[in-house]
């Protein structure tokens, strides 16, 4: 994805009844800042601000937008204020919550209710810092959860797009909520111009690559699969373009026997099919395999014998302790 190289609001800037505090965050598509409403309450403002299409130099609230790039800039100012008005329907707690949105400075804002805690994606990286990987348990409680959510944006005729870790943010209690639909489009309007989709290599699937190709639930669900692989191999699947060269991904799932159970890695590789034709037709279908009780998660290899190591030295420690006692009471 292309980084954003628009200089951001000043801070301490009042726009619309809100004081920015902060940029929080940055792609090519938009800006997001942390600011206050009028009565002290913390909010996230994510300005249209294609990076490709318009600049905007220091000290200055406007874009420049080339006469050439406005055609396209206003489309994608169309798509991303309607955007704004879908997600204000959805309440959904998997869900960013869009408050108000409204036009300034040549663009359009989007105030979506700010919480704290971190991305999956920090999750992972620090999981992968360790050593170690993030359970089947964690895995299988937070996408159950997203995948409820995106049921939900489903159900309101858009698509996400651009799922991603990074796009998950887990609140301080651990539940996900889906953010960043800087790439989604409603699937309604079809007789409109679209915009280029912004993916992120490695969980885009192929059909983002070709323009003409169909996009539908079934490509967020592609999307959903390389999410949990990254959690579960701590990086994302080989990018989709090469796979349709040669296709890597068979010796990374056999990498996981042991560590996952085959339910869970299945599920992840039908989602991860580069025909969608062969993806779990539905976000139902991710959730079912989802919701199995877990009954024993695998153990990592070496764990049994290692165990077993754990058994005999208690055991040994034990009978020593067992040996001194008879000792002292029977000199």
């Amino acid at each position: 994805m292309a980084a954003q190289n628009n200089a951001p609001l000043p801070e301490g800037l009042e726009i619309a009844g809100y004081r920015i505090v902060k940029k929080i965050a940055s792609g090519g598509f938009s800006i997001v800042y942390l600011a206050y409403d009028g009565e002290g309450n913390a909010v996230a403002i994510k300005e249209y601000l294609p990076s490709s299409l318009a600049l905007r130099q220091p000290g200055e609230l406007a874009p420049v937008i080339a006469k050439a790039n406005l055609p396209v800039f206003r489309i994608g100012l169309k798509c991303f204020f309607e955007e704004g008005r879908a997600l204000a329907r959805i309440s959904h707690p998997n869900v960013v919550r869009v408050l108000n949105f409204f036009r300034a400075n040549e663009t359009v804002y989007m105030v979506m209710a700010y919480e704290s805690g971190h991305s999956l994606q920090e999750q992972i990286q620090r999981q992968r810092a360790k050593g170690s990987r993030l359970g089947e348990a964690f895995i299988r409680q937070i996408f159950l959860q997203v995948v409820k959510g995106l049921r939900e944006v489903h159900a309101s005729k858009l698509l996400h797009l651009d799922l991603k870790p990074a796009n998950i943010y887990l609140r301080t209690d651990g539940t996900p909520m889906l953010l960043d639909f800087g790439a989604a489009r409603q699937t309604v309007n079809n007789d409109l111009p679209m915009l280029t989709p912004m993916y992120t290599p490695g969980f885009a699937p192929p059909e983002l690559y070709v323009k003409t190709e169909p996009l539908g639930p079934w490509t967020d669900i592609y999307s959903i699969g390389a999410a949990m692989f990254a959690c579960m191999v701590g990086s994302p699947p080989q990018p989709a373009d090469q796979r349709r060269k040669e296709d890597k991904m068979a010796e990374h799932f056999a990498k996981l026997d042991g560590h996952y159970t085959p339910e869970l890695v299945d599920l992840v590789r039908r989602a991860l099919a580069v025909d969608p034709l062969a993806r779990p037709q539905s976000l139902f279908e991710i959730q079912k395999v989802l919701q199995i009780p877990l009954a024993q998660p695998p153990a990592e290899p070496g764990a049994l014998e290692k165990l077993g190591g754990q058994v005999r030295g208690l055991f040994g420690r034990l009978t020593r302790k067992k040996d001194a006692a008879q000792t002292t009471l029977h000199p």
